[in-house]
């Protein structure tokens, strides 16, 4: 099958908002929880900072590209000889979960008669 390769970047809106909530939980951790709890109170301030800085690197960094993302399209449009590596792939992987023991025998039969019959 053919596959893209698609990127995904948070809107600006996304991050503003992620900043603005990690800020809040920022400013709760060094008033409240930092003086009631101590230790775990430097902890959360910690995590906090750091979930912001994210949330703003995500939004606003020139380099984040964000996670990749595969798509794969319907294999309608594709030559014959594709259509065949793609059925081999496929009855390979097939059998490879079978052998590992993570279909049945009848899961295995089953899909393999499924497989075929695009041939």
């Amino acid at each position: 099958m053919a596959r893209k390769r698609v990127t995904y970047r948070p809107s600006k809106a996304a991050g503003i908002f992620g900043v603005l909530w990690g800020a809040v939980f920022v400013v709760i951790g060094l008033v409240v929880v930092i003086p009631s709890a101590g230790a775990f109170g430097i902890l959360w301030t910690l995590m906090a900072v750091g979930i912001t800085g994210y949330n703003a690197y995500c939004a606003f960094g020139k380099g984040y590209a964000g996670p990749e993302i595969h798509i794969e399209e319907d294999g309608e449009d594709r030559a014959p000889s594709a259509s065949g590596d793609s059925v081999q792939q496929r009855l390979q992987e097939l059998r490879n979960l079978y052998d590992r023991s993570l279909i049945t025998e009848e899961e295995y039969q089953e899909k393999r008669r499924e497989i075929l019959k695009e041939l």
